[in-house]
Parts: C-alpha cells; structure tokens; sequence
C-alpha cells in the first residue's frame, strides 16, 4: 500500500485517532514502530518511515513500542487490502492456520499457489505470511504480558509459540531483554489453573452498537448453550474434546472484555480469534457507513445505529444446524428446536459457571448427530434428513465452512449441501464466511424494510439490483435494513407484527433443495 508521506506525518503530528489502526511509524532512530496516537514526542519527518500493518513494520526490521503499545491498536488488517484472497488468509491466519501448518497449506486451502500468495501479501500488506503470523504472535504475547499475570512459560504457550525457548529468543532479538523485564510492578504470577481463568481486552475501531448485537444474540440463544445477562453475552465452547465457558462485556476505550475459562492455554489465540469474528471486530464502521449513506434510504438507518455490526457465529456446523432448524417456523420456535436438540444429544458441560448456571451443555457434535434418532424433535422427516445429511457432510469434511476463493464459489459450495438453499447460503457467509457483501435478496424482512410511501416492497429482484450500490459492503446493509424494520415495529407498538414477520419469512424460504 503506498501511503502519501507528508499525509502520514500531519496524522501523527496532530495524533489524529482516526489513523489508529490504518498505519504505523517506524523510527529510524530508535528502531521501534509505533500507532499515531503515541505519548512519545513526534520524531522529524526524516526520520520516520510509514507502513500500513504491525507485519510489514515488522519485516522491516522495527519492534513494537513499549509505550503506545502496537498490540493494543484497532485490528483492521482483514479490511485494509483490496484483495480478497488476502482477507481470508488472514482470517485463517488469525484463527491459527500459520501455528502448525506452512505458507503452501495455507494457499492450498485458498486455492491459490503459493508464489501468487506471496505476491499479494507484499502488493497489499507489505509482509510475507510468515511474518504475519509471527507478528500476531508476538503482539499478542506482549499483549498477556501488559494485561495479565500469566506464568512467561503460560504466555508462551497461549500466544502460539511453539517453544518457551523459542519464545525468550524472539522477545531478545526484538526488545534486547527477556519477556519478563517488559512486565510492570513486581505482583506474584498466577497460573491460570489458579486463577481459573484469563481475562484479555479485544479492541475495536469505535463506535460498536454492543445493545444492538446483545440483542440479536439473545433473540438467537440456545438454551443451555449461550445466555445474556445484563451487558454480558456467555458461551460454552469446546476444543480438541475440553470445554469451557466465554464471558464478554463492555469495557473501557473502544474494548471488549474476554474472560476466558479454558484448560487448554494453546487454544486461547483460536479462541480469541473466534470471539473477535462472532462480534465483528475486524470491522472499520467509519469506511462501511460512509460508503453505504450515499444510498439516502440507508443513511437515516446509519445515523440510527452507528457501529452496527454484522454478527458473527461461534462455529459454522452449529450455525448451519440453527439455520435449517428455523426454516418454516419463527426464530423462537426454531431455537427451541434447537435447545431440544442440545438437551437430549448435546454433552453435559463437566464444570459449570455460578454466575451463569443456564449454561449447561456444549453443542452437539456432527458424528453425534449422524448417529442419532431426531425423531423426537417433531420436524418433518425431510427436515431430519438435511440434518442428518448436513452432519455427515461436516463428518465428511471438517473445512467445508471454511474460507472459499470468492463469495460465488463459498455459495455454490454451501448450495451443495442437503437442505441450504440460497438464503441460507448467503446467511451461512455472512455469520460463519464472514463475507461482507454476502446479501440474502429473497429475505421478507429486507424487502419490507425497502417498501415505499405506499407500502409497496420490492421483488428480490429489484433489490438485489439496488444493493448493486452497496458493494462490497451488503452485509452490513442486510443489517441495517434488519434492524430498522425491528425498530419500526417497535416504535409502531405492535408486538405481533414481529411474530407475523417470521412467520412470513419462514413461509418463503423452507427447505429449497429437494432432500
């Protein structure tokens, strides 16, 4: 990315916010990179260089800075480049496809090669993936390092190193000194299976609608699953057979608070990653909405809701089996289903939480479900057939919610399966792909959002042909139109009209492959 020098140095000079989190400084005096909003006094110009991510300061030789702490910036590196490849690499990246695997399996399951691969991190992010994936490390490392009171060998561990040794020899090589001398005071460790558990802040660019995605999530929780109480949305998770619970909450300074109840430190940056999707962090709200108000339909629903975010899911088989559960009835009913489902196939969740004791189960695996009579759920037996097919599809293929070349090529894949059709497809991309034009057209609730002064709603048609403006950002429109028709409702204090709106929705889409 070729950023305008003098443009650059007047952001740092005036510590301009809005820079957070789009660029870095590196100071050739000092040989650390910092974000624009550094306390330390503004370098000369001829000493500072620019760089559009932590990872292409990183390859150029700067180590992150002890005072404005790199780590601590806004994560927007999925949204920065115009590649799409190079977004999803990073999701997977993130999500740890760089701890045990190479640069080819991560092009292989991009489908690309890897010298291509290559080309467009250096074209879009300055970095090869390897020193994005050491970077991430790295920083998150000095992040638990700041914020908690892990052991240094917990930190390793939890950060993604392979080694402690090869944790201390990283910190040395960058800082001069060992892990331990960047921690402040002098306060005992605790290990985390003293503490019980690890709390860690998960920073986004502002604003962030949390009562928006609070609500959405309570409206779609799974009894014995998830649960929101007051402020705070809680999870039973699982990986590699342990399980545990997530709490997430507001916190100060543009910040989400993330404690986490896990045996198993290793899993902690796939558990990051996660939550980091499920309450789209990634996001810049600032370059979506200012894209999307040029529509003067969409920007009172902007101007409503700044910082709406796209919800994200947990896991791409739970998502799915939620998804064609909820065909032909209402959200309620169909999470119903679903907390039936978890209460007789679900696994008993073996530590419980006191301060969120609904939380009582982990989700059904796919093998579970392949094997088991869902007769008692009193579905339709074409119903309990895409089901039972669903999971065998992910028995089958453990990466088939995993990241596609292109949003038409994750669709056709999705459309394969048994029971998906078209909007579940694109709702399925939209939480799970995390794709951000993904745009279900068909959807009843998008279209009464969209009707004129005269009550007329468009065809599908007609509105996919107007979220042609949208792109590439007709997820986010998806949601606003959501939400405002929500807030019509409410305002026109008419609580059935909600219900009605299901039924309707669930009414036109059903399952729409033969099964």
């Amino acid at each position: 990315m070729d950023l305008d020098h003098d443009a650059c140095y007047r952001a740092i000079s005036t510590r301009d916010v809005r820079f957070d989190g789009r660029l870095f400084i590196g100071v050739k005096t000092t040989g650390v990179y910092c974000r624009p909003i550094c306390p330390a006094r503004v370098p000369k110009k001829e000493n500072v260089r620019f760089y559009s991510t932590a990872a292409s300061a990183h390859e150029a030789g700067f180590r992150p800075c002890l005072r404005c702490r790199p780590e601590a910036a806004p994560n927007l590196g999925a949204w920065q480049g115009t590649s799409n490849t190079v977004s999803r690499a990073l999701s997977l990246i993130e999500a740890g496809a760089m701890d045990e695997g190479d640069v080819s399996g991560l092009a292989e399951r991009l489908g690309v090669g890897e010298r291509q691969l290559r080309r467009l991190f250096r074209r879009h992010l300055g970095a090869s993936p390897i020193t994005v994936a050491q970077t991430r490390r790295v920083l998150l490392a000095k992040q638990l390092i700041h914020e908690t009171k892990l052991p240094m060998t917990e930190v390793a561990l939890a950060s993604g190193f392979g080694s402690v040794r090869r944790f201390n020899q990283t910190f040395q090589q960058l800082y001069g000194r060992a892990p331990c001398a960047l921690r402040r005071g002098n306060a005992a460790e605790i290990p985390s299976d003293v503490a019980g558990s690890v709390a860690i802040r998960l920073r986004y660019r502002p604003p962030h609608d949390w009562p928006a995605m609070l609500a959405f999530l309570r409206l779609r929780s799974i009894p014995g699953i998830e649960v929101v109480v007051g402020d705070a949305y809680a999870r039973t998770i699982e990986f590699d057979g342990a399980q545990g619970i997530v709490v997430v909450r507001p916190a100060d300074h543009s910040a989400l608070e993330a404690t986490i109840r896990f045996p198993k430190l290793s899993s902690l940056p796939a558990i990051i990653a996660r939550l980091r999707r499920v309450f789209d962090l990634a996001a810049d709200p600032t370059a979506i909405e200012s894209h999307l108000a040029k529509d003067p339909a969409l920007a009172a629903m902007i101007k409503a809701r700044p910082g709406l975010r796209v919800p994200g899911a947990w896991d791409g088989f739970e998502l799915a089996v939620r998804a064609l559960l909820g065909q032909q009835v209402t959200v309620t009913a169909g999470i119903a289903l679903a907390g039936k489902l978890v209460a007789v196939h679900g696994r008993p969740l073996k530590t419980r939480h006191p301060d969120f004791p609904a939380l009582t189960h982990i989700f059904p695996r796919p093998k579970r479900i392949v094997e088991a009579d869902l007769t008692h759920l009193g579905m339709p037996k074409k119903r309990i057939a895409a089901l039972a097919a669903l999971a065998a599809a992910v028995v089958a293929d453990p990466q088939i919610f995993g990241a596609r070349r292109s949003l038409e090529e994750a669709i056709v894949q999705l459309r394969s399966l048994v029971g998906v059709g078209e909007w579940t497809a694109q709702y399925i991309a939209m939480r799970e792909l995390r794709e951000p034009d993904a745009f279900p057209a068909a959807d009843v609730g998008l279209m009464r959002a969209m009707e004129d002064s005269t009550g007329r709603r468009p065809t599908p048609g007609e509105l996919l042909a107007r979220a042609e403006g949208w792109r590439p950002w007709r997820a986010y429109a998806a949601q606003h139109l959501w939400s405002a028709w929500a807030d019509r409702a409410v305002r026109a204090r008419n609580p059935n009209e909600l219900a009605r709106q299901e039924r309707l929705e669930a009414a036109e889409d059903g399952l729409e492959t033969s099964v």
